[in-house]
């Protein structure tokens, strides 16, 4: 069985922690598309293209992001310490 797009966008804003304002501007540019979604609205089939492609390349750039993290040879949180320098 299939799940419908929007318990897709639910499992991944649990995933991601992004707020679904921010989910809909960054996917489809549309900050209440989630809150619609939920409302009843249906995305046709480019939208869901486009959502089931933001979803993709996110995920995608999270992994590369986290294997570049465990090669860097100043460690995981080297961000934050030359956030900590620039205070």
């Amino acid at each position: 069985m299939t799940r419908s797009l929007l318990q897709r966008i639910e499992a991944f804003l649990k995933e991601s922690g992004m707020p679904p304002t921010v989910f809909g501007r960054e996917a489809i540019r549309d900050p209440r598309f989630v809150n619609d979604m939920r409302g009843g609205r249906e995305a046709g089939l480019r939208v869901e293209c486009r959502v089931e492609h933001f979803m993709n390349m996110w995920r995608a750039n999270r992994t590369v992001d986290r294997g570049a993290a465990d090669r860097d040879p100043r460690g995981r949180h080297a961000w934050t310490r030359t956030a900590e320098r620039r205070s």
